[in-house]
């Protein structure tokens, strides 16, 4: 088999394969860099409680629209995330309870009332492309959303990128310099129920957290800059896609696992690889060497 037929001949040949190519780059290229500011504030299982989160609102629009309608879960699901991101800031600030506590209940919650939601009136079927998804099944009304997605996300992250960072890293400075901390707040959990939307459409609600946070880990073991980690996050997510759609193809896997295993194995290679990873570790240079 040569070469063009391995990589280049499925997406020429498919319609398919090309619109899921160019739904997993672009979810990279959104969620990525929301990843990296993910794992920054240590809010990286929050983000997994929020894509599970956007389940019950999922599935009230699928019991709305009678089927799988994007349209109607997208907005189901993005009401239903900001509903338990703004429900779980507020029982932080109102009870002894932390925000990773809140979030982790309201999570749970949620995932049993979707669950049971679809169960009550949709097949195991569409159980299965609700929970896991379906890249191979986007049509071009799904390639607009996940596209505009990424592109408003970049936009806003240009836009807002100086007091994103420092509330990031310095929220008590921000309040003291007479910054509106909490409304980035809230603008960044916003950006990230967003992606999630995106990526349930086609990896599903279990796994569209993984192409923010797996890209991020990477990121993070070899950038040490900030727009270093977003581009590196970027790329490793778009190569995942490419990677995971072009295996899945031709050994007849299920596309959106393979696609977050691929991102899996990256981060397994940095683990080895990077500056800062373990065979580096076992085999420092001399000392003043370079």
């Amino acid at each position: 088999m040569t070469l063009y037929a391995l990589i280049v001949e499925p997406f020429v040949d498919y319609g398919f394969m090309r619109r899921a190519l160019v739904a997993s780059i672009a979810l990279g290229l959104g969620s990525g860099p929301v990843g990296v500011l993910l794992m920054l504030r240590r809010m990286s299982l929050v983000g997994d409680a929020m894509s599970h989160a956007v389940l019950p609102g999922a599935a009230i629009g699928f019991l709305i629209a009678g089927g799988l309608s994007l349209p109607a879960m997208g907005l189901g699901g993005l009401i239903a995330g900001l509903s338990v991101a703004l429900l779980s800031g507020l029982v932080s600030r109102t009870t002894a309870l932390k925000e990773d506590a809140s979030f982790a209940s309201f999570y749970l919650t949620s995932l049993a009332l979707g669950v049971l939601i679809v169960s009550l009136r949709g097949s195991n079927i569409d159980l299965l492309h609700v929970l896991f998804g379906t890249i191979l099944a986007i049509d071009s009304q799904a390639l607009f959303l996940v596209g505009g997605i990424a592109s408003f996300t970049l936009a806003t992250l240009a836009l807002v990128y100086r007091p994103l960072v420092a509330e990031c890293f310095d929220p008590g400075f921000l309040r003291a310099v007479g910054g509106r901390g909490s409304a980035y707040h809230f603008l960044f959990l916003f950006l990230v129920v967003l992606n999630l939307v995106a990526g349930f459409q086609a990896l599903g609600t279990l796994m569209a957290v993984g192409m923010m946070m797996l890209p991020a880990a990477v990121a993070g073991l070899w950038a040490r800059s900030l727009p270093g980690m977003a581009a590196i996050a970027a790329a490793s997510a778009a190569f995942s896609g490419l990677a995971g759609l072009i295996v899945s193809f031709h050994f007849g896997f299920a596309s959106g696992p393979t696609i977050i295993l691929t991102a899996s194995l990256l981060y397994a290679a940095s683990l080895l690889l990077s500056p800062s990873g373990a065979l580096r570790r076992l085999f420092p240079r001399p000392h003043l060497a370079g």
